[in-house]
C-alpha cells in the first residue's frame, strides 16, 4: 500500500508540539508493517539549522495562490529509520522564517503559506510516478489537501484513485481566516457555504478537511466521542456528529526508540521493571546535582513536564502547589513554558518554597528524559487532552500518573481502584471534576499508594510492562485504510 502523509511538522525535521512526534514515528511503523510511505513537510528554516542530510530533487514548479504564482522547489530526505523518504517544499517567501507558525502572534499570511503548502504536497506527490493509495493529512495546516485532491487534482493518475484521511490532532485549531482568502485557494466560491468550508463568515481550513475527506480520525477513542458535542467539538461538532460513521478514535504510540529507560542515554543508569528502584535513584542523584542540589530529597518527586497552559491545567496546578507544598509531603518540580503571566506565577511559588519546588522554565529534551526517570508521579491535570503523550512516557519511566478523565487520557490511564489494583490494571491515579480538590484528592491518593512500597513496586512494574509502541497504533491505521479502500470515495457536492 502506497501512502502519502501530509503534515506541516515531524521529528526531526521541524517540531512545536505533539505532531510532530506523530508525523515522525507513524510513517516509520507504517514501513515496519509494509506500506511504502511518502511524508511532505515544508522546508523550514529550522530543517537546514538541525544540519540534517537534504537533498536537491531537481524538481521546480510554480502554484498559483489567487493572482500569483509562487515557485515551489523539492528537496528530499529520509526520516531517521531510513525507510521513509521525506519530500521537503522549499519557498523561502513562506517558509525561510524563525518560527513555523509565528511567535506570540500567528504569521499574518499563515492562510497563504499553507494554502501553497497543500497544493505543493499535492503538486510533488503528483510527479512521483505510481498513484498513491491513502493520503493521510493531519490538522488544520494539511486540511485543504482532501479539497485539492477531489476539486482540482482530480485527473491526476498518481492522485486520482486514492483515499484522503483527515486527522485531528486538536479541534482548538482549525485554521480560521479572512472569508476573502477564499480567493486565494482556486477553488470556486460555491464551495464557500456552511456545510463546506465556510465557518461563521470565515474560511476554515479544518472543516474542508473534514468535509471533503473520505474518511477521519482523531487521536483516542475518547476524544472522538468528546468532539462531536458541546464544547469539545469547538463549534465543529455538528459535522462530525453527521460524519460519525467515518471518524475513528486511535491512540497515539510513542516512539520506544527514543523513549527507553533500558537503553536512554538521557539518564545516567538504564534500568528496566527489575531493577527500576536502583535507576531511578541514579536519576535523582543526577538531577539534584543538574539542579545544584547537594542530595537528592527523599520525599516523592511529583513531575509535570509539558506546556504551562489553560488547556494542561496549569491553573489547577499552581493552586495545588499553594495548598500541598507547606505540607512537607513531597518535593515538585516543574519543566516547561507558558505565557509571562503564569511563569511569574509559578515563579513566585517557587521562591516561596525553595526547599520544595523546583522550577525550570524552558524546554530540554534530555532534561525531560531525566526527569521523568528520576520522578515517582506525573501531573497531567488536562482541562481537555487529544491524546497526550507525557502520561505515556511516563508510565514507560515507571512513574505513575495522577490525570484527568478527558480524551486521551481516559484511554491509557486505569485509575488505581481496589478492584483494578486487584486485577492488575492498575495505571494511575485519575480524578474527573476540574478543580484543585479533585487533583488534590487524586495525589494525596497517589502519595498514600507510594507510602505502601510492595503496593507501588508492584504498580510500577505492572506500568513498564504495558506496550505503547507505534506498531499497535500503525496496525489501527492499517485497518482503517483497508476499510477506506473497500469503500466508494465520498463524493463531491
Amino acid at each position: 500500500m502506497r501512502v502519502l502523509m501530509v503534515a506541516s511538522e515531524a521529528a526531526p525535521f521541524a517540531k512545536t508540539g505533539g505532531l510532530a512526534d506523530v508525523a515522525g514515528s507513524l510513517p516509520s511503523a507504517l514501513a515496519r508493517l509494509g506500506c511504502e510511505v511518502t511524508l511532505v513537510l515544508p522546508a523550514y528554516r529550522e530543517v537546514f539549522a538541525k544540519g540534517l542530510s537534504v537533498e536537491p530533487m531537481g524538481l521546480e514548479f510554480e502554484v498559483s495562490i489567487g493572482a500569483r504564482n509562487l515557485p515551489a522547489r523539492v528537496l528530499q530526505s529520509r526520516l531517521p529509520t531510513g525507510n521513509v523518504r521525506v519530500l521537503l517544499v522549499a519557498n523561502d517567501e513562506c517558509f525561510d522564517r524563525p518560527t513555523l507558525y509565528g511567535g506570540a502572534e500567528d504569521y499574518p499570511d499563515n492562510s497563504e503559506r499553507f494554502i501553497f503548502f497543500a497544493r505543493a504536497a499535492l503538486e510533488a506527490a503528483g510527479r512521483q510516478g505510481q498513484p498513491f493509495d491513502i493520503i493521510h493529512c493531519h490538522d488544520w495546516q494539511a486540511g485543504l489537501v482532501p479539497a485539492y485532491q477531489k476539486l482540482l487534482y482530480a485527473s491526476w493518475p498518481a492522485l486520482a484513485p486514492a483515499r484522503t484521511l483527515m486527522t485531528i490532532h486538536n479541534m482548538a485549531y482549525q485554521g480560521l481566516f479572512w472569508h476573502w482568502d477564499m480567493l486565494l485557494t482556486g477553488l470556486d466560491w460555491r464551495y464557500f457555504n456552511w456545510q463546506q468550508m465556510e465557518f461563521y463568515g470565515q474560511l476554515n481550513f479544518l472543516k474542508a478537511g473534514l468535509v471533503f475527506a473520505d474518511a477521519i480520525s482523531t487521536v483516542s477513542p475518547t476524544y472522538a466521542r468528546e468532539i462531536q458535542r458541546e464544547p469539545g467539538g469547538c463549534g465543529l461538532e455538528g459535522v462530525l456528529a453527521s460524519r460519525s460513521d467515518a471518524l475513528s478514535g486511535i491512540v497515539n504510540g510513542i516512539d520506544t526508540a527514543i523513549w527507553d529507560p533500558r537503553t536512554d542515554r538521557s539518564i545516567p543508569r538504564n534500568y528496566s521493571e527489575d531493577d527500576f528502584d536502583v535507576g531511578k535513584y541514579a536519576a535523582r542523584v543526577a538531577l539534584a546535582a543538574r539542579l545544584g542540589h547537594a542530595a537528592p530529597d527523599p520525599r516523592p518527586l511529583i513531575a509535570l513536564v509539558g506546556r504551562l497552559v489553560e488547556q494542561k491545567g496549569i491553573d489547577l496546578v499552581i493552586e495545588l502547589l499553594a495548598r500541598m507544598a507547606g505540607g512537607g509531603r513531597a518535593r515538585f518540580m516543574i519543566l516547561g513554558t507558558g505565557n509571562p503571566a503564569t511563569e511569574d506565577a509559578l515563579r513566585r511559588m517557587a521562591a516561596a518554597f525553595p526547599g520544595t519546588i523546583d522550577l525550570v522554565i524552558g524546554f530540554d529534551e534530555g532534561l525531560a528524559h531525566l526527569l521523568l526517570a528520576a520522578a515517582d508521579i506525573a501531573l497531567v491535570p488536562s482541562r481537555y487532552e487529544p491524546c497526550g503523550l507525557t502520561q505515556l512516557y511516563a508510565m514507560r519511566y515507571g512513574t505513575i500518573p495522577v490525570v484527568r478523565a478527558t480524551g486521551g487520557l481516559a484511554d491509557t490511564v486505569v485509575d488505581a481502584s481496589p478492584a483494578a489494583l486487584g486485577e492488575g490494571t492498575a495505571s494511575g491515579f485519575m480524578f474527573e471534576p476540574f478543580n484543585t480538590a479533585a487533583l488534590d484528592h487524586a495525589v494525596s491518593r497517589a502519595l498514600d499508594a507510594h507510602a505502601d512500597r510492595p503496593l507501588w513496586t508492584g504498580l510500577v512494574r505492572q506500568v513498564m510492562q504495558r506496550d505503547w509502541s507505534w506498531e499497535a497504533s500503525g496496525r489501527a491505521y492499517m485497518q482503517v485504510y483497508e476499510r477506506m479502500r473497500a469503500r466508494p470515495p465520498v463524493p463531491v457536492r
